[in-house]
């Protein structure tokens, strides 16, 4: 059975000094889940959030948080990203000098794990280790920055991982999700190929008929997309 649609927000666009409310407002707009991108300035060209900016509007929502580790070090940083409130660890590939290790050590800590591929990284480098994740995640950009355009030929690579995941039998248990470029005109493209967790920020936030018609539109799009 295919896993549903969902929209998950990245937050890199909003109003930093009303943290706590953007993230009440995302949860009304009926978002499933919250994307904190976890930036080190090593691994990509940016900063961002350290946990006790995620533990501080914990409370704030129910919904799932999932941190994307742009970082050098996940291992390292790891625990305190669970502790702060994320129920889901994203890592790249590219990042993990021992992948495997790295996915069974955030499972240990009580998170569930995922791997994050740029878009220069094999479709091979995840074949071994669909059985330590529930996400793969295909980046339509290149990561550190926000507001960047879709790159629209990964789509063959969503497509190569939806089918790796259901050649191993994990169709029911391992999401595909994608990040960059996300909107109206994009999102048909990325579901179309296999993708059923889409980040979305700039487009959510810029959206002028404001966030709950920009959620509800971007799944419509994607679930008729899906559906083709």
């Amino acid at each position: 059975m295919p896993r549903p649609i969902e929209i998950a927000p990245s937050i890199l666009p909003v109003d930093f000094a009303k943290l706590g409310e953007e993230i009440v407002a995302l949860d009304h707009a009926g978002v499933d889940r919250i994307q904190f991108d976890v930036m080190d300035g090593q691994f990509v060209p940016n900063l961002t959030f350290g946990p006790d900016v995620i533990a501080s509007v914990r409370k704030h929502t129910s919904l799932p948080f999932e941190a994307h580790l742009m970082v050098l070090t996940p291992d390292a940083m790891a625990a305190q990203y669970i502790t702060a409130g994320c129920e889901r660890l994203i890592v790249h590939a590219e990042a993990c000098t021992h992948l495997h290790r790295t996915l069974a050590n955030i499972a240990s800590l009580g998170a569930t794990a995922a791997v994050a591929l740029n878009p220069a990284t094999p479709v091979d480098a995840v074949a071994h280790v669909l059985d330590l994740v529930d996400m793969v995640l295909v980046m339509t950009v290149n990561p550190g920055f926000g507001g960047q355009s879709y790159i629209a030929t990964m789509e063959p690579k969503i497509r190569a991982i939806r089918a790796m995941i259901e050649a191993a039998g994990l169709t029911e248990q391992v999401d595909v999700e994608v990040d960059g470029g996300i909107g109206p005109s994009t999102v048909a493209g990325a579901a179309a190929a296999g993708a059923n967790v889409l980040v979305a920020g700039s487009a959510l936030f810029r959206d002028p008929e404001g966030l709950v018609h920009a959620v509800a539109d971007l799944r419509a799009r994607a679930e008729a997309a899906a559906a083709a």
